[in-house]
């Protein structure tokens, strides 16, 4: 005998609408525009970036998308962020930016005209409204409609269903960010990498990074708030030590004070907090931030506060958990220190990017053959065909900032890491040493010490201005202010 076997139903758990509740729902509801004044941060600026990004391309098509949301598990999703080029073009920045597309069309003698494609607000007719757990007005929040977009931006806007008819017809040779938008991927034909399409949009992208490169007064007002509110997360984290230290995850206590601060000033935090006590500094990004704190270790922060216009900063300090460096701790911490300061001064216009990293690099090796670890000169430690010196601190010793926390990373080498430095870039300055707790090239009392300290730097006409030094840096001023803050 065959036992019936119940068919499975793994639909959605919601309950069935009505016909009675499906009409009640579509009646009676107020208008509620959004306020008058809702043009977007900085909309005086994107106009000429999208002009910029036109001049480049004259005569194709370009299609630069927001993204879409990714699954954390089952039906959530994670927080979404628009993808930085979008940002910058558009003003842009919220979650309501979901499958969004700015499309440059090619309008002859007068380069591109911008147009807008995006999902408008649920009309509170049909169920989307209430029904669609990721685009619903009552699941997700209000989005703007068309008109009111195209007030926000002064981008013409149209419904994101329209781009599927376009993008159905004549084709002018066109060029697209790729890998944001698997959707649009494939609409385009990019299914498959390696193709001929793919070296044209890869062209794209490197020209929208390297437009990005040098920050209007706009966009360094916008990273200059980011570091404010970083060091006032910083202030919060050292109130925060006595209670930290109690708990058996104080790594982790550590990162929800700087995270909250985050939130409540910002999008967020512009990368996963580095949260690090003892030997976890030595792991370059430790973001597990699981392990207990003790007095006698030094914390390495590595935080950044991203505003709502997504520009972030990127700070290192490391701090003695019981408010004093050990005399071993300050040799380590003096010498980073030295070559931090080698790097700074190496900032100004002209100057080749990798010049700051190889002044501080020249310090730290210096300092290692002083105290016997390296066994070899430091000139010749410096040697392309050595490198000894980076057994202890291996990475570089900083990056551009902005959008994105390494930002303009699809920039050309001969622009950007072979290029040399322009006045209006924003960049990091951050050489650390990582101690590690198992190498028997150091002496015992070295291993499982890291430390990093990293600052925020625009370059001027005559130099470098330094945008974090709000924070304390040498081991006076750190002990100095921790004490003020744990003795309020």
């Amino acid at each position: 005998m065959t036992v019936p076997v119940a068919r499975l139903n793994t639909g959605s758990h919601d309950m069935a609408v009505s016909p009675a509740l499906e009409a009640f729902m579509s009646t009676a509801w107020a208008p509620s525009p959004l306020a008058p004044d809702i043009r977007v941060p900085g909309h005086n600026v994107t106009s000429r970036r999208r002009t910029s990004l036109s001049a480049r391309f004259p005569g194709e098509r370009l299609l630069i998308p927001a993204g879409v949301l990714k699954v954390r598990s089952n039906d959530c999703d994670y927080r979404f962020r628009p993808h930085s080029a979008y940002a910058w073009l558009t003003g842009l920045t919220g979650e309501d930016q979901v499958g969004h597309v700015l499309v440059l069309e090619p309008a002859g003698a007068e380069g591109h005209e911008a147009v807008l494609y995006l999902r408008p607000r649920s009309p509170r007719v049909g169920d989307e409204f209430y029904r669609d757990r990721r685009y619903g007005e009552f699941w997700v929040g209000r989005r703007p409609d068309l008109e009111e977009a195209a007030t926000m931006t002064g981008i013409t806007c149209r419904h994101l269903d329209d781009l599927t008819t376009l993008l159905a017809g004549a084709q002018p040779p066109t060029r697209m960010v790729w890998g944001v938008d698997g959707s649009l991927d494939s609409l385009c034909g990019r299914s498959l990498p390696g193709s001929a399409e793919h070296d044209r949009d890869a062209e794209l992208a490197a020209c929208l990074a390297e437009l990005r490169l040098i920050k209007d007064l706009w966009e360094v007002s916008q990273l200059q708030l980011a570091v404010d509110h970083t060091a006032t997360g910083f202030e919060d984290v050292v109130r925060a030590l006595p209670r930290a230290l109690r708990h058996p995850r104080g790594e982790r206590w550590i990162e929800g004070v700087f995270n909250l601060r985050a939130r409540a000033e910002g999008n967020g935090t512009g990368y996963d907090t580095i949260a690090a006590a003892g030997a976890h500094a030595c792991v370059l990004h430790w973001i597990r931030n699981d392990g207990p704190l003790a007095r006698d270790q030094l914390l390495l922060l590595d935080a950044g506060v991203e505003t709502d216009t997504l520009y972030t900063a990127d700070i290192t300090r490391t701090l003695p958990l019981s408010g004093r460096f050990s005399s071993v701790q300050r040799e380590v911490y003096e010498l980073v220190l030295a070559a931090q300061d080698a790097g700074i001064a190496a900032l100004r216009p002209g100057a080749r990017f990798r010049d700051f990293h190889m002044a501080a690099m020249r310090v730290i090796a210096e300092g290692l053959y002083e105290w016997g670890v390296l066994r070899v000169p430091a000139e010749e430690a410096l040697a392309r065909d050595n490198g000894l010196y980076r057994r202890y601190t291996l990475c570089s010793s900083g990056h551009m900032l902005g959008l994105d926390v390494h930002d303009c990373a699809k920039a050309r080498a001969e622009v950007y890491l072979d290029g040399v430095l322009e006045e209006g870039q924003v960049l990091t300055v951050e050489p650390g040493l990582y101690l590690q707790p198992d190498d028997e090239t150091l002496p015992l009392e070295l291993r499982g010490i890291g430390v990093r300290i990293e600052d925020d730097l625009v370059i001027t006409a005559d130099g470098a201005h330094l945008m974090s030094g709000a924070l304390p840096r040498t081991v006076e001023a750190v002990e100095e202010w921790m004490g003020s803050l744990l003795n309020e």
